[in-house]
């Protein structure tokens, strides 16, 4: 994938699967993958419907950051897993709106699997909005692994003197809240304190969609 494809692509698995590669590995750690699962299981919320999936995705996100065991991961997992199950039995062969809630309960119990792959929930994402009618989320799907991996072509590194107090207590509300609307003005506190970075200001300024685990908020708060 050259660096102009990584900018246009609208399929995420491609991309996620190239930062996976040989020569990428390292550009994809665990805890990134994991919270690219969980922002596509946001964009199929609505579709999430059984509170123990929405559960599982939520410590999913926990777990990412450390805030949550491999215990209670795995029984997010079992529960959601519980979820696909009942699911499956309640229509067969499933179709239209059943096909999308069980499509959806199938991510969100892949962002708590042990082994979880973000390409997988992707899929199982994009079809459940496919199976509710809804169409253009690959674009989206896309979008939001730009969000998260910015430019694996051009990395940036962060001067340490972005690093204001302003922009770190911005940057910590916005992760903590999931607050993507001050992006805007993390990107006006940037340019006060000396950043001049385009890749930075523009993706801030940018309408997203954006999610927990977007790059320029973790260059800032030094996640990885």
């Amino acid at each position: 994938m050259t660096e102009e494809e990584w900018a246009t692509s609208e399929t995420p698995g491609e991309m996620i699967s190239f930062l996976r590669g040989s020569e990428g590995r390292q550009r994809l750690p665990d805890r990134v993958s994991r919270l690219l699962g969980v922002a596509f299981c946001r964009r199929v919320w609505d579709l999430i419907t059984d509170s123990r999936s929405r559960r599982a995705v939520d410590v999913a996100e926990r777990y990412a950051d450390g805030k949550a065991s491999q215990s209670e991961l795995d029984a997010g997992y079992d529960e959601a897993f519980d979820v696909e199950e009942e699911l499956a039995e309640l229509v067969e062969p499933r179709t239209g709106f059943f096909e999308a809630i069980g499509r959806a309960a199938n991510a969100a119990a892949e962002a708590a699997h042990p082994n979880e792959l973000a390409e997988g929930i992707a899929q199982e994402a994009l079809e459940a909005l496919e199976a509710a009618g809804i169409r253009g989320e690959h674009q989206a799907q896309a979008a939001l692994v730009r969000c998260i991996m910015g430019n694996p072509f051009r990395p940036v590194a962060l001067d340490p003197s972005w690093r204001t107090s302003t922009v770190v207590a911005l940057a910590e509300g916005i992760y903590a809240d999931r607050a993507f609307d001050r992006l805007p003005i993390l990107a006006d506190a940037l340019q006060d304190a000396g950043c001049a970075n385009e890749d930075v200001l523009a993706h801030c300024r940018s309408a997203g969609p954006h999610a927990r685990g977007c790059w320029v908020v973790d260059l800032i708060l030094g996640r990885s």
